[in-house]
């Protein structure tokens, strides 16, 4: 569908629409729901803003994950993919590979996120939940960005993987570099990204010979049994796990924390059936905060290796296009009351994990923290409310993820 040119055309990548992109998206999905733009990294993308279209998209094998189908200048110069994963030899991802090989690293990865492996998890990310909680209980007010979205993931993830104990600090600053400098000045996560990628190489050699029950050590046994699973395919899948396991659940957790202190009604029947002891609405309700405002606003880079269509729109070969979820998980064709908080929504088929084979491998340890962690908050600090005039709140530039950068609280001091 052409854009219409008497309507007025909403700015896109500005800080105003950072702050609520979805009067943007629903203008689109109204007028250009296949809509071709400029990126703020100068890249021209296919944007895709409709439930439908969207669906269509993530699932379609004509649109490879692979950057070598885009411009290698492009990549190269960190304008598309994870910006320094090139230049640290981190490539050989789940969110750069095709079938077969995405396949084969996919099956070796997901024995780590049975249901099995996760519940066996729940008590540690339990423990991890309320150490932090205790850390600022006593104090009457908190950031809950830095403070506990922030570093709840990260050590959840640096357990997973293995990584020891008098590491973790080490790999909480790397990220914490990520964090800062997305959407800013591409060297920093450069640099980050280079120190994550040496160190993960010098914990590699040193697990083989100390071998655990860890994610890392998992990827080494395949690597020795056949499964064809290079040095540099272990680290890069190491990376990714780290990198796409952690701000995912940061935003998840800050994004829908906001959320439940803006929507004063839904937050309350949420501690109520938590008082009671009852799970059903917690489950529901991240389900639902996964969808009203999730933590990926784009999914990541796809490009046209053959000649296709979408939503009647003609994609030429080699151009990058990025299904918009926050788009498609507020399409009133797909979602009642759309732009309505409601826990308790049953027919909720968001895309806030993605759809198809690319569908996230990690959602069943994100729905855990995120079930944790909000329900620990609500139960443990009744009364916390926003410190903060929502318009002074900012969230973190950057093409793919929607996260604020801090959420300040106060609380009756416990």
């Amino acid at each position: 569908m052409p854009d219409q040119p008497h309507a007025p055309h909403p700015q896109l990548f500005t800080w105003e629409f950072a702050a609520d992109p979805y009067p943007a998206y629903a203008w689109l999905r109204e007028h250009a729901p296949v809509h071709r733009t400029t990126l703020p990294s100068g890249v021209d993308a296919w944007l895709v803003t409709r439930y439908a279209d969207a669906r269509q998209a993530l699932a379609d094998a004509r649109l490879s994950k692979n950057p070598a189908h885009h411009s290698e200048q492009a990549h190269r110069s960190g304008r598309v993919g994870i910006p320094g994963e090139r230049q640290a030899d981190l490539m050989t991802h789940l969110l750069n590979i095709d079938p077969p090989d995405h396949t084969r690293l996919r099956r070796l990865v997901s024995k780590a996120f049975t249901p099995r492996r996760v519940a066996e998890f729940e008590p540690r990310v339990q423990q991890l939940t309320d150490r932090l909680i205790d850390s600022f209980a006593a104090r009457g007010e908190a950031d809950l960005i830095h403070e506990f979205a922030f570093p709840l993931p990260i050590y959840a993830i640096c357990d997973l993987l293995g990584v020891p104990a008098e590491d973790q600090d080490d790999l909480r600053d790397w990220a914490g570099m990520m964090i800062r400098h997305t959407g800013g000045k591409r060297g920093g996560v450069g640099r980050a990204v280079k120190q994550i990628r040496g160190y993960l190489a010098d914990l590699i050699h040193r697990k083989r010979a100390d071998l655990g029950d860890d994610l890392i050590s998992g990827l080494i046994r395949a690597g020795d049994h056949g499964e064809h699973l290079t040095e540099n395919e272990a680290a890069a899948m190491a990376f990714i796990l780290l990198f796409a396991g952690f701000e995912t659940t940061i935003n998840l957790i800050g994004n829908g924390m906001y959320a439940l202190l803006r929507n004063p009604d839904q937050r309350t029947l949420l501690q109520q059936s938590l008082d009671r002891g009852e799970s059903g609405l917690l489950e529901t309700g991240v389900e639902e905060l996964l969808r009203y405002d999730g933590p990926v606003e784009l999914a990541t880079w796809r490009f046209a290796t053959a000649p296709l269509a979408i939503g009647g729109v003609d994609i030429p070969v080699g151009d990058p296009v990025l299904v918009v979820l926050a788009a498609a998980d507020r399409d009133p064709a797909r979602f009642s009351a759309e732009n309505t908080l409601d826990l308790a929504r049953s027919d909720n088929p968001h895309l806030g994990f993605g759809h198809g084979i690319h569908y996230c491998i990690g959602a069943p340890l994100a729905r855990l923290e995120g079930q944790r962690a909000i329900g620990s908050l609500l139960t443990r600090l009744p009364d916390v409310r926003l410190a903060a005039d929502p318009a002074d709140l900012r969230w973190r530039g950057g093409l793919i993820m929607r996260g604020l950068r801090d959420l300040p609280v106060s609380f009756t001091p416990r």
